[in-house]
């Protein structure tokens, strides 16, 4: 009697068991601490490394044929947040971007990096106003397509877009930062 109720319990735990979540994982970001000065901005009255942080992720889904990375504040006083950093068409046999890896076009295996809102290309780190903490979202995007086509010189609110529509899973850490 015992197996019989053994065996259904059995049999409907172990598909969910099976199938492991998108995640995340960084050495340089822990979800809701402080960012490490290495992630902070030097220049507009900061003084940090400018570095992009390390990521690893696993479990992407199947259909995945690229990824894309974003860190966004959403807690900037312009009406719109501000981009630090987006890299599209990374290749899905990619899974990992050591720290400090933006402006290193052979590091990024032939991804792009847009212009953030500072204006460079690249990585900008934290700087939120003085007295202000703010939250920095790194998500790592399964993309269902092998490429986004964008223009070049793209903004992040198109790239943004273009993301979206081809998201089929996403994995995020979010950090604070303050000063």
């Amino acid at each position: 009697m015992r197996l019989a109720l053994l065996l259904p319990l059995a049999t409907l735990s172990a598909p969910a068991l099976a199938a492991e979540p998108f995640r995340l994982t960084s050495p340089s970001i822990a979800e809701g601490a402080m960012l490490a000065p290495a992630q902070v901005f030097e220049g507009f009255g900061c003084s940090g490394g400018n570095q992009s942080p390390a990521l690893a992720w696993s479990n992407a889904p199947s259909g995945t044929k690229s990824f894309a990375v974003t860190v966004y504040d959403p807690d900037a006083p312009t009406g719109s947040g501000w981009w630090h950093w987006t890299v599209v068409n990374l290749p899905a046999s990619v899974q990992r971007l050591p720290a400090n890896v933006s402006g290193k076009a052979d590091a990024l295996h032939g991804a792009t990096e847009l212009r953030n809102d500072y204006g460079t290309i690249g990585f900008g780190g934290a700087c939120p106003p003085p007295g202000e903490v703010h939250r920095y979202v790194v998500t790592v995007h399964a993309l269902g397509v092998d490429k986004l086509d964008l223009p070049f010189g793209a903004s992040n609110a198109l790239a943004g877009f273009m993301i979206r529509a081809n998201t089929i899973a996403t994995a995020r850490i979010t950090g604070t930062y303050h000063r």
